[in-house]
């Protein structure tokens, strides 16, 4: 038996990442990236009970007629925050869509410039969104909002995964615009 074929792990995005940072933002990097695996494992968490929660509400409609007024709420729930936290580790991660054709027929140094504008304006909208988020999930907070059904739970919760989701995106964003202006720097040098 000849084994497995070793396989080689790319290059940490985080590691890689960090080094290129000034070094009083490199232990603030360092922290962003544990909260993300550790979110990453809750996340992960959060949708096996989102599947087991919905596979129950199948069941128990079919089987037992029971009402499930509760099971699509706290699936969407789980989903909500699953998603919106774990959306700081894809940016880490570079996962999100991208169109590359337009960098294919771009100079190296405009393709830099193009890269810092884009993590710009992801920035401003980012930031702009979990400002807003955190408006709703204080409001939500506040008033005490809840969902329509006959369950009820508190609006402040997807609001509140909602907002820290969008804000730790765009921390994750910042860092990175920061590497891409010290790279752009070290390029003119």
């Amino acid at each position: 038996m000849t084994g497995a074929a070793p396989t080689t792990a790319g290059p940490d995005p985080a590691a890689l990442e960090r080094a290129a940072l000034p070094a009083f933002l490199r232990p603030l990097a360092w922290c962003v990236h544990q909260l993300h695996r550790a979110i990453q494992a809750l996340a992960m968490l959060a949708l096996l009970a989102a599947a087991g929660v919905l596979t129950w509400s199948v069941f128990s409609r079919y089987f037992f007629k029971m009402a499930t007024d509760w099971q699509d709420e706290a699936a969407v729930f789980l989903l909500v925050g699953a998603t919106f936290a774990c959306a700081g580790q894809v940016q880490l991660l570079r996962g999100h869509v991208g169109i590359e054709a337009v960098a294919g027929l771009l100079g190296p140094r405009v393709d830099r410039w193009r890269g810092v504008l884009i993590d710009l304006l992801s920035l401003a909208f980012c930031a702009f969104f979990a400002w807003k988020s955190w408006t709703l999930w204080h409001e939500a907070w506040v008033d005490g909002q809840t969902t329509s059904s006959s369950w009820a739970p508190p609006l402040a919760i997807p609001y509140g995964f909602m907002a820290f989701g969008m804000s730790l995106l765009s921390l994750q964003i910042f860092l990175q615009l920061v590497v891409r202006i010290s790279r752009l720097k070290g390029a003119k040098a």
